[in-house]
Order: C-alpha cells, then structure tokens, then sequence
C-alpha cells in the first residue's frame, strides 16, 4: 500500500512517534538524552513549533506539538537529521538512526489534550523507567516533571498545559496530578495510537457497538478525533493536496512558456530574469506577463519572481494590456 500524505498545516495539533532503526537506542546516555533536548528546543524557536508534552525513551520519543509556519515536516527534517548526525559522530557509527517514517496523527484538541498529555507522559512508568509516580515527578527526561515545576524546559508551554486543569497554578497542579495518577491502571492505550477506526471512534467497545448497529463512520489512521473531525481534517487535507497539484501544474506550464518564448527570441532565461531594460527583453518581458497572469493565473508577485520584475511593473503592463 502507499504511503498516505501527512496531514499538516500550520496550527495543527499532532501527536509525533519516532523509533530507533531496528528497534535500536536513539539515546545511549544522558549526553545524549541532553543533546535531543537541546535540539528539540533550538528547532522548536526557530520553526515557531510548540511542544506541550513530551518523553524521552531509549529506542524511541513521543512529541505533542502544535506545528508552526513551516510545518511539521520541515520541523522534523532538522531534528532527526541534526541530531543524528551529531549522534553518529559521537558514537563513531554511520547509517540510519531512526525510522524511515516517523508517526504524525492529527488530533482533535477538545477531545484528547489531556488524554494525550497523560498517555505521552506516563510512557517512563509503563516502560518502568521508573518504578512509580513520585520517582516520574523527579524523571528528567520526561515533560511531566517539567509540568510540576521541576527543571521546566524553556520551550516547554507549561502554562498552556496546566490551563486544561484549573484556573491558578495550585488548582491545575492538584488536578494534574491526580489526573495522572487515575492514568496508572489503564497501562497502554491502544486506541490512542492504534488503527484509524478504533483510534477515531475511542477504542473497542465503541467500535463494537457502531458494528452492531450497521451504521457507517469515516476513519482515518493518521487521525485522533470523532467522526466530524476525521471528515473536517480529510477534507481540508485533500483541499490542500488539490492546491499543491495546481500550483505544480502552473509552474511546470509556466517554466515551459518560458522556456519556448526564450528559444524563439533568442535570449536566455537568465537575462530575462536578470531584469535587463534592452527594448527587446522589456517586451517580451510585457507580453508574458500578460500571458501568466491572464492564462496562467499567477500571481502578480509570481510573475514577477519568474521575469525578474518588481510586483508594480506587472501590474502596469497588465494594466495597459487591458486598456487596449
């Protein structure tokens, strides 16, 4: 089967699973464990990415992040490909750290914050890490000790997430805390990470349940939301991959004009873009701009970033185009 696209804008909350190749460690010390940190921090700033909650494992992390403007991809791309490298210096190996493909499910805030924020920062005490909650409220590779206060990460968001909880900082730690402990019981929570339908539905007994009474529901396993968000993420995720086709459509036909009507005039791309004022180039240079602006549909400052003019100078030959 193919890959599915990722689902991402700006503003969009995820839950991001990273894994060691192999199952191997992606953390071998806490010189390393403190290398990941600072990364995740310095990528974080420089991509406006927030981070809610997080847990450091040794063959693998969990991430709940808001993406910023550039992305979640790109956000990733430097912090797995940074580190590694760092990583692969210092241990003097070579070759894949992590997985090819990191896990990014979408999910729906109102819904599953909190559950999320639980289920991330219990991971040390499933994975007894830790042998109980007041040794996690001391775990330093882990966002819950940073929540109570406790070496707290600069770019950790602490007082967003404490806001789910109470109203003053004692409230919200109280009930943090306490919401924590009523987690331990429930050990893993594979609706939360598991296949779309379960995970969009909320596990099981609910999927069951719509089994028995025939009805049909739209899932989705890069998905964490009812059946109303599932369809608002897919529809606005196809809405996005439909603009992504027509905008590499539009440059294709446009690099394709440009390549002809240079051929046929005798001139190079690179002194059309260079924005020479010879009499020659500026009409050509007039008569595409019309043409990717009218039949292309470009944009005034894409057209003027292909024929190396400013914004107003596109405008002003449409404009005399139309006046004819």
């Amino acid at each position: 089967m193919p890959r599915q696209a990722r689902l991402d804008a700006p503003g969009t909350l995820h839950h991001v699973i990273l894994r060691g190749i192999e199952r191997g460690k992606i953390v071998a010390d806490a010189e390393d464990r403190a290398a990941f940190l600072s990364r995740l921090g310095d990528v974080a700033r420089v991509t406006g990415t927030t981070l809610y909650a997080w847990a450091l494992l040794p063959n693998h992390a969990h991430l709940l992040l808001r993406s910023g403007p550039v992305g979640l991809p790109q956000f990733m791309r430097r912090l797995l490909t940074g580190y590694a490298q760092g990583y692969n210096r210092r241990h003097r190996r070579s070759g894949h750290l992590f997985q090819n493909r990191y896990r990014s499910i979408v999910c729906e805030e109102d819904a599953y914050f909190q559950e999320l924020t639980r289920y991330i920062h219990l991971n040390p005490l499933r994975a007894r890490l830790v042998p109980d909650l007041p040794h996690l409220d001391r775990y330093p590779w882990c966002g819950h000790a940073g929540l109570l206060g406790r070496g707290t990460p600069r770019w950790q968001d602490r007082a967003y997430v404490l806001s789910w909880f109470g109203r003053t900082e004692r409230a919200a730690l109280r009930a943090y805390r306490d919401y924590i402990r009523e987690g331990i019981p429930q050990g893993r929570r594979p609706e939360l990470v598991g296949g779309g339908l379960i995970r969009s539905m909320g596990g099981w007994a609910e999927v069951r349940a719509i089994r028995r009474r025939g009805d049909r529901v739209l899932a989705d396993e890069r998905i964490l939301g009812t059946g109303p968000f599932v369809e608002r993420m897919l529809a606005a995720g196809e809405a996005r991959l439909q603009m992504q086709h027509t905008r590499a459509k539009r440059l294709r036909e446009t690099q394709a004009l440009l390549r002809k009507v240079c051929q046929r005039e005798g001139i190079s791309a690179e002194e059309l873009r260079m924005g020479g004022r010879r009499r020659r180039l500026s009409t050509v240079r007039a008569h595409l701009a019309v043409h990717l602006v009218r039949q292309l549909g470009l944009s005034l400052a894409d057209a003027a970033r292909h024929l190396g003019v400013s914004t107003s100078g596109i405008a002003k030959a449409v404009a005399r185009a139309e006046a004819k």
